[in-house]
């Protein structure tokens, strides 16, 4: 069992997050998975009705701060709670494995983000009520910004997420 040293050592700790090509991609795997679990979930609590449509939660439908950071979607309730819970999730070997850097940030928000991206596109498809049929502009009113067959959320969210992946690679002090 690993424990937090925090002394100073003259040996050099392994990196962390590994770079190996291979925990890379079971990285990315396992955060898939999640998000399919999530996925189900979130149908089972949200039927057909999409973004928190039927719940009794409060919303903010209109406010220039969410056509910034929300793609123009209302805020509510829900997702003012599920949000934090699941980046804290991702967050608990960082805080708990005593292994904080800003690689190992960088590579948590890039799964936060693969993970929201994934689990949203897995609603559609799964849901009995949308399929990938209506994986569309027509039926989706809470994306309203949409480009190239998807969200634009997704496009911004997907290019960020491997720039990231890619930071968190990076050899510590190379340029």
């Amino acid at each position: 069992m690993r424990t937090l040293n925090l002394s100073a050592s003259r040996e050099a700790a392994p990196a962390y997050p590994p770079r190996h090509p291979l925990v890379l991609v079971l990285t990315v795997a396992w955060t898939l998975l999640l998000a399919f679990f999530f996925a189900n979930v979130e149908i089972q609590i949200e039927g057909a009705a999409g973004w928190a449509g039927n719940l009794p939660t409060w919303r903010i439908e209109h406010h220039w701060l969410l056509d910034i950071f929300w793609g123009g979607r209302p805020m509510t309730g829900y997702h003012a709670w599920v949000f934090p819970c699941v980046a804290l999730f991702f967050h608990f070997p960082l805080l708990f494995g005593g292994r904080w850097n800003w690689r190992a940030e960088a590579r948590v928000i890039a799964c936060i983000m693969v993970f929201w991206i994934t689990e949203d596109f897995l609603w559609f498809v799964l849901n009995p009520a949308f399929g990938i049929a209506r994986f569309a502009p027509d039926f989706v009113p809470w994306h309203i910004h949409w480009w190239a067959g998807a969200p634009t959320d997704y496009w911004v969210s997907l290019a960020a997420a491997a720039a990231l992946f890619r930071l968190s690679c990076r050899v510590s002090g190379a340029r």
